[in-house]
């Protein structure tokens, strides 16, 4: 009898596909360049094909991690909305859009190609990332902290235009940008 094609996996391999993409998707923070896969087995400590075991290409790595860290800052914006004011939650949330924005360091070239072939569905990530502002934004206007003029679209492109200007070198003003952002958001009487 063959085997389904979608069984689950072993412990053990389970493990190692986690292990695979946290690695991959730190990497992929600091690398200047894509790196090969090779360096990111290397990295995690496995053999190659263990990584290509679980990622036959570099597409279906940088997928992983792409889908793994949208569904981070989906997940997310409930999860610090359930821990954290309003307020403070949208601002913890942006420090995780930052980290979304510094992943694709090491894998740019190759998540632009995905894009433009289809082969990721950049206006359904996009349709999330509203998702989740609006539930940060929706939060904080119901509290009374938070402006109701400003939109999430208004904040997606602020924090684009804040992770554009602000070099990963210097982190100390992406936080500032962030939190002028923040200051600029709150409702005032």
């Amino acid at each position: 009898m063959p085997e389904p094609e979608t069984r689950e996996l072993r412990a053990d391999a389970t493990r190692n596909r986690k292990q695979l993409l946290e690695v991959a998707t730190r990497v992929f923070v600091s690398a200047e360049s894509e790196p090969s896969m090779r360096a990111i087995a290397r990295e995690a400590g496995v053999g190659i094909a263990t990584l290509y075991r679980h990622f036959p290409t570099r597409e279906s790595l940088v997928d992983a991690v792409y889908q793994d860290q949208v569904a981070r800052l989906t997940t997310g914006a409930h999860e610090l909305l359930a821990e954290l004011p309003p307020t403070a939650a949208l601002r913890r949330w942006m420090d995780l859009f930052g980290d979304w924005i510094a992943t694709k360091n090491g894998m740019l070239h190759t998540l632009l190609a995905m894009i433009e072939a289809g082969e990721i569905a950049h206006a359904q990530t996009r349709a999330e990332l509203l998702a989740a502002i609006e539930a940060l934004l929706a939060a904080g206007r119901e509290t009374g902290e938070l402006r109701t003029d400003a939109s999430a679209e208004d904040i997606a492109a602020g924090l684009i235009g804040v992770f554009t200007v602000a070099h990963p070198s210097d982190p100390g003003r992406a936080a500032r940008l962030l939190d002028l952002m923040i200051d600029g958001l709150r409702y005032i009487p």
